[in-house]
């Protein structure tokens, strides 16, 4: 928790947390403006920071991460807003970011944020474990429900072909604007049935690959922070640290 003071007043609460694209790897850090962590629970408004010579306390997060450990870090900032829920200006956010960005870095560079990451893991995994085991499900029928889509666009196509046939071969026998229309590729048309089945197979048999990719991810995401939980990988005697309240000077 850092006490802020000079351009603002208030408090940033500061955890671990997961990487932003990979759920199992707990090596990013969150600031959050006021004293708790804004992704489980909402500050009151009359203890979230403010400009020093302002009312308005402000919401919001950001999370530093780095896609390798040599790589430069990157932000993700949640939307800034205000206790009324009105956007900040400009100058504002751009305070309000700095400010956020300068507490996470502070911690990323403490010597115990190996620890810190730890218990951040230790304490959001089993909550990540029920949305990734969820996550999987989903996708899964998402990927059940396109092949069955995928296997019904067969019969379907085949149909829309043979009907255009028999209409072109009416239209053969007697010419009819009514039947052209029919054969035409315009909304509503044979032609236009016929394309839109050739199309829908092939369409939901890749999104239904899309889907299975991400039901994969989640459970082998899922897999890889149950076997962290697992005596050999974890110190069951190390201690949670608590980085100690920090004075940070606003720029």
């Amino acid at each position: 928790m850092f006490d802020l003071g000079g351009a603002m007043r208030g408090t940033v609460h500061v955890t671990g947390t997961h990487h932003l694209r990979h759920w199992d790897q707990f090596t990013a850090v969150r600031a959050c403006l006021g004293p708790v962590n804004a992704f489980k629970e909402t500050a009151p408004a009359e203890v979230l920071p403010r400009l020093a010579r302002s009312r308005t306390g402000y919401r919001g997060s950001l999370t530093l991460y780095r896609d390798t450990p040599a790589d430069r870090p990157q932000a993700s900032v949640y939307p800034m807003e205000s206790a009324a829920g009105h956007e900040p200006s400009p100058r504002t956010a751009a305070t309000l970011t700095a400010v956020l960005r300068a507490c996470a870095e502070h911690v990323e560079q403490h010597p115990d944020f190996p620890q810190i990451l730890t218990a951040s893991r230790e304490r959001d995994t089993p909550a990540l474990l029920r949305f990734l085991t969820w996550s999987a499900d989903y996708h899964r029928g998402a990927a059940a429900r396109l092949e069955e889509q995928a296997r019904a666009s067969r019969p379907a196509l085949r149909a829309a072909v043979a009907a255009w046939w028999t209409v072109a071969r009416w239209l053969t026998a007697h010419p009819s604007p009514v039947l052209l229309l029919m054969l035409a590729n315009r909304d509503g048309s044979l032609a236009r049935e016929v394309d839109v089945q050739a199309w829908l197979g092939p369409y939901c048999l890749t999104e239904a690959a899309g889907e299975h990719a991400r039901a994969h991810s989640a459970e082998t995401e899922a897999a890889s922070l149950r076997a962290q939980q697992r005596p050999h990988c974890t110190n069951r005697h190390r201690q949670t640290v608590t980085p100690a309240v920090t004075q940070l000077e606003s720029a």
